[in-house]
């Protein structure tokens, strides 16, 4: 990235699989080739001067990994770049960037209005967790922007939307929800786990900023645990804050993972959605199959406005099984090629039941405001042949 003829911004004008090989990385002195992994915990200084000016921020540079490290810089930078975002802030898990976010943002006494399609952990940690602390949550039907204005009080700070949802495939206006939120003053997060960058960029549709549980379709083969923020640098410098002071931090080896994974991610998304949407379209005509939620299939009630916003569909299908809980259970228990796992994202396909694993915390009121029925199975579908995977679901479909 080092060539005499760039222009002060090597990056303007690339196409995002080329940003998501190429950007954010600055070779170092050795001139490597491949983005180094930095495993180191401090770093040292040539004088007591220097270490000085870097500790009180006159001197940009490293200080210490958690907060500073070459590694995690180059995947938020890359990042951050993919998502059109002026800065991005990793953090340890996907979850850890939601409580950053709103320990950054917010304080006792304001308020928040999500959607009521949010993963189950989630729903725990606004409840729960946070709660505690005297911020309110209000929860909406995701697509309804009306319930949404009427949810907003003077005090309501953050709107929190997934978008697709999990796992019924619901989407909302992100530009409508968007000019919303600035009326009243707050902010607004979308989650963009299940699209990714790739496929849905909601900062140029005018949301303030984009979680990611990069653990998912980021990495996209299931090896580590990560998550990240992208917006402007103003808000990412409170999440900053409370990443270098309550120690949420990615690690440089997981950081490097995620680099290897975004640099195919163009290519794994449109293979994805491509055996989703085949998948769909076969299981839809199943008659064991009461309803598929994917909003890349025509019947979907939102699928104008997904096509609209979004690049592609992704993978993740919602498939109403009859004979409730029994029913898809035995779907489950009887394939042999899925991995049974409540994880999503990677090349592998993983199956499960969210009304006892990913929203198994929900209570029943809860559950049934998300639409998570008992007959309800979430598949998140891979990279193997789709013929095969048709064939391990009819195992069990056949026999309803």
């Amino acid at each position: 990235m080092q060539h005499d003829d760039f222009s002060a911004d090597p990056l303007a004008g690339l196409a995002l699989d080329t940003l998501a090989v190429r950007a954010g990385h600055e070779r170092t002195a050795e001139q490597e080739h491949g983005e180094p992994i930095f495993t180191t915990s401090s770093f040292v200084y040539g004088s007591a001067a220097e270490a000085a000016r870097k500790f009180s921020g006159e001197e940009p540079g490293n200080i210490y990994s958690r907060f500073t490290n070459p590694t995690v810089r180059i995947f938020e930078k890359r990042l951050a770049a993919l998502e059109g975002g002026e800065r991005c802030v990793a953090t340890s898990s996907g979850m850890a960037a939601i409580l950053s976010t709103v320990l950054a943002l917010l304080e006792a006494g304001d308020e928040i209005v999500a959607s009521r399609s949010l993963f189950g952990s989630t729903v725990s940690l606004f409840n729960k967790y946070l709660g505690k602390f005297g911020i309110t949550t209000r929860y909406v039907e995701l697509g309804n922007l009306e319930a949404w204005e009427a949810a907003m009080t003077p005090n309501t700070k953050l709107l929190f939307a997934e978008t697709p949802s999990n796992p019924l495939s619901e989407v909302v206006d992100i530009e409508q929800l968007a000019t919303l939120a600035k009326r009243h003053g707050a902010w607004l997060a979308i989650d963009n786990c299940f699209l990714t960058p790739a496929l849905q960029r909601p900062l140029d549709l005018g949301a303030d900023l984009v979680i990611h549980s990069a653990t998912k379709y980021l990495d996209g083969q299931g090896r580590a645990i990560g998550g990240a923020i992208v917006g402007r640098d103003k808000e990412l410098e409170e999440l900053f804050g409370v990443v270098r002071t309550c120690g949420p931090c990615m690690s440089p080896f997981n950081a490097w993972i995620f680099l290897k994974g975004l640099e195919t991610l163009g290519l794994r998304m449109k293979a994805h959605c491509d055996n989703a949407l085949r998948l769909a379209q076969w299981l839809e005509a199943h008659p064991a199959v009461e309803r598929v939620h994917y909003n890349g299939l025509e019947s979907h009630p939102q699928h104008a406005l997904a096509k609209r916003q979004q690049r592609g569909f992704g993978a993740v299908l919602g498939v109403e099984i009859k004979g409730g809980r029994e029913g898809a259970w035995s779907v489950i228990d009887a394939t042999r090629l899925m991995s049974i796992t409540g994880n999503l994202g990677d090349v592998k396909t993983t199956i499960t039941h969210p009304g006892t694993t990913t929203h198994g915390r929900l209570n029943d009121e809860q559950k049934t405001a998300a639409g998570i029925r008992e007959g309800l199975i979430r598949i998140a579908v891979g990279l193997e042949d789709i013929e095969d995977l048709k064939a391990d679901l009819a195992r069990g479909l056949n026999l309803l």
